[in-house]
């Protein structure tokens, strides 16, 4: 992993392998327990990019023992987790965002304490702004991770991951 990049409302990290990004994700979850409020991430990048394995990190590090799997065919997966409801969303396949209100979408935002969304784009119009976007792209050596800040409380979540790593030696 390399040093964070802070910018105002980002926080951008280079990872050099699969344990690497599950590592992060674990980081992340440890942010989402302290804050204690209900999380709405957005997941985006290409095919392969990480956003399950990111994903499965989360989930790991907030305590979910079995397997995780990407939603692509089912579009959700629901934890019943210590933190509450956590519900992961994987939008690859959605043919219209309209069906996202027949699946119920908004009662899923409404009683969830984490709502991690993969591939957002494709549910343009039903999904809210997020409190933090996460994009994964391809760097020379791995994947960078840039986080970016769409509500206060994703301002604060930067804040306590930035506190994090502000005393890391890498």
């Amino acid at each position: 992993m390399s040093r964070p990049t802070e910018v105002a409302n980002q926080f951008a990290v280079k990872l050099n392998s699969e344990q690497a990004m599950i590592d992060f994700g674990a980081e992340l979850s440890a942010v989402i327990s302290d804050l204690a409020v209900p999380i709405l991430l957005l997941l985006s990048g290409d095919l392969g990019a990480g956003k399950t394995t990111l994903s499965r990190g989360i989930l790991q590090g907030l305590g979910h023992g079995g397997a995780v799997k990407s939603p692509t065919y089912t579009l959700v997966e629901p934890y019943d987790l210590a933190l509450g409801k956590v519900y992961h969303f994987d939008l690859y396949r959605l043919i219209d965002a309209e069906e996202l209100e027949c699946i119920g979408f908004a009662d899923y935002l409404s009683e969830a304490q984490l709502c991690m969304i993969e591939w957002p784009e494709n549910g343009e119009g039903f999904i809210p702004e997020p409190d933090i976007a996460i994009k994964i792209s391809q760097s020379e050596i791995g994947r960078c991770v840039t986080l970016i800040a769409a509500s206060q409380c994703g301002e604060v979540f930067l804040k306590k991951l930035n506190s994090r790593y502000r005393d890391c030696d890498y």
